[in-house]
């Protein structure tokens, strides 16, 4: 019986150290994305983190495209210096008190740093008004 939970062990652990060994980067690996100047990888997800509903874009901004809006949403995240915690929020928007969540993500570099956001809004109408056009990924 040993020598067969030794074969399954073996079995399990020789594929997981050929993963992981191939995972590991080297010292000289070149970026994966191989986007140069300022880009954001969005996606917004409505409902809770099981949900299936995910829309995604690949906001670039050296010259701004691959968003709806992406003039305005680069501007809007120059000017905050591509933190989106620093986006104005928009004044003068009544949203309804209504609990339709969506979690808005970016992932991607700004001015050579990386920009790594994720957030929960209680419903889209919240999430605009405090994102900017950033996250406004409708035609």
């Amino acid at each position: 019986m040993t020598r067969t939970l030794r074969a399954i062990r073996v079995a399990l652990l020789v594929p997981l150290a050929l993963l992981l060994a191939g995972a590991a980067p080297s010292a000289h690996a070149s970026p994966r994305h191989g986007l140069h100047g300022d880009w954001l990888s969005l996606a917004v997800t409505r409902g809770d983190a099981r949900s299936s509903d995910t829309r995604g874009v690949l906001l670039l901004c050296d010259p701004p495209q691959g968003h709806a809006h992406a003039a305005r949403a680069c501007r809007q995240l120059a000017a905050a210096g591509g933190n989106i915690d620093r986006i104005p929020r928009r004044t003068g928007v009544m949203c309804p008190m209504l609990y339709a969540p969506v979690t808005a993500s970016a992932h991607g570099r700004w001015n050579g740093h990386r920009v790594d956001f994720t957030r929960t809004f209680s419903n889209s109408c919240v999430m605009k008004a405090r994102t900017g056009a950033v996250f406004d990924l409708t035609s």
